[in-house]
């Protein structure tokens, strides 16, 4: 039986690919989450027997403990995927007491001997540069095309982010289509975290040594959240470098700028409840970045908070982000600019992003429909993202 991380899988009317993570049926792509993609190739890979509850827990899980309901609802979604249901369970059986087995008959394939090696799913490559102050910054590459830096935001990590159920697809996707260049800022991720200087200006000299030490001419910017406000004082200080300038779900006012009670209320929560083991703190944040996650996507997000940065750091970054205004630079952005923000976002206001559009100029205004500030895939907003910027970064 042919495994791996490279098998193109055919049955049905569906194809799977494991290397690129796509399922696809009649030449189009099916919406999918990571952890329910992941189920699907284990079943498959296990077609030849029935896996049982511990078989799927210890192998798509982690052995982390799982909740019938949890392991339910993510096969009920591979069934939907595939245009199964528990009634019919043509593809996907279920056997009582048992567990549950692959029915489809399946081809596999090495997927670079049928696709090509263009098709490959790129690999990150983790390294280190050297801030100007002595601040050492972890950056990645993948993929290969074009340049696409992603500014640093608030909570990356590097190696974690690229196995998340939020970011992983999305960078993967972008990956494919460039040479993407992702870097955690000073005092959270893989980079330094004990510094003296964590402040707005210091965020912005850790982008300029990532482009140095990646040794960039000219290339794309994409700022999110946070980073929008880097990306912008970015190319205003260096308009030659950056060819387009993409902005999600950004901020011209910090928040204690806009909303200066708002931010003491959660500069204290941050001060009381980061880190611990009580999820409840950090529950808050969660279904504020995406209040239409699943159960597994918040808690990929609560656990990204404890990860990424300690509690002391924490506070310093929330103040040093909250207190930004680049109201005065939005004028003197000079490269094409593409801005999206989502209509309903629970953590900035949408009015954020048309400020950041009307001030700059000639920049494009695209409206997202959705509630999730980091964007989910398999919402409309997440692959209206995607198309929306591959063509302004084509054009």
């Amino acid at each position: 039986m042919v495994r791996g991380d490279d098998v193109l899988f055919s049955f049905d009317d569906f194809t799977l690919d494991s290397e690129r993570r796509e399922l696809r049926a009649g030449g189009g792509v099916v919406s999918i989450e990571p952890q329910v993609f992941d189920l699907l190739v284990y079943l498959i890979e296990n077609r030849d027997r029935v896996v049982s509850k511990d078989d799927l827990i210890g192998s798509v899980w982690g052995g982390r403990i799982v909740s019938d309901s949890t392991l339910d609802s993510r096969i009920n979604a591979v069934r939907k995927a595939l245009g199964d249901s528990g009634k019919e369970q043509r593809l996907i059986q279920t056997i009582a007491r048992k567990g549950v087995r692959f029915l489809g008959e399946v081809t596999a394939s090495n997927s670079k001997e049928a696709l090509g090696p263009a098709r490959a799913i790129p690999q990150q490559e983790v390294r280190f540069c050297t801030a100007s102050d002595g601040v050492r910054i972890a950056y990645a590459m993948a993929g290969q095309g074009p340049p696409l830096v992603k500014a640093a935001n608030w909570l990356n990590h590097l190696e974690y982010d690229w196995q998340s159920p939020i970011w992983s697809n999305l960078f993967r996707k972008l990956a494919g289509q460039h040479r993407l260049i992702r870097y955690d800022e000073r005092g959270n991720g893989l980079s330094d975290r004990d510094v003296d200087d964590i402040s707005f200006e210091a965020f912005v000299r850790d982008l300029e040594s990532v482009v140095e030490a990646a040794d960039l001419n000219r290339f794309a910017l994409l700022g999110i959240s946070q980073g929008c406000a880097v990306s912008i004082v970015y190319a205003t200080r260096h308009p030659e470098r950056v060819s387009h300038l993409v902005l999600l779900g950004g901020f011209a006012h910090g928040r204690a700028k806009r909303d200066p009670e708002g931010f003491k209320t959660q500069l204290s929560l941050v001060r009381q409840g980061w880190g611990r083991e009580n999820p409840a703190f950090r529950q808050f944040f969660t279904s504020t970045f995406v209040p239409d996650g699943t159960p597994e996507q918040m808690q990929w997000w609560n656990d990204l908070q404890r990860i990424t940065t300690s509690p002391e750091n924490a506070v310093r970054i929330m103040q040093a982000i909250s207190n930004v205004d680049v109201t005065d630079m939005l004028p003197r952005v000079t490269v094409p600019t593409l801005v999206l923000h989502s209509r309903n976002d629970a953590w900035i206001p949408f009015d954020e992003g048309r400020t950041l559009a009307a001030g700059i100029p000639g920049a494009r205004f695209v409206a997202l429909e959705s509630r999730n500030h980091a964007l989910l895939e398999g919402e409309p907003a997440w692959q209206k993202f995607l198309d929306e910027t591959e063509a302004f970064l084509a054009s």
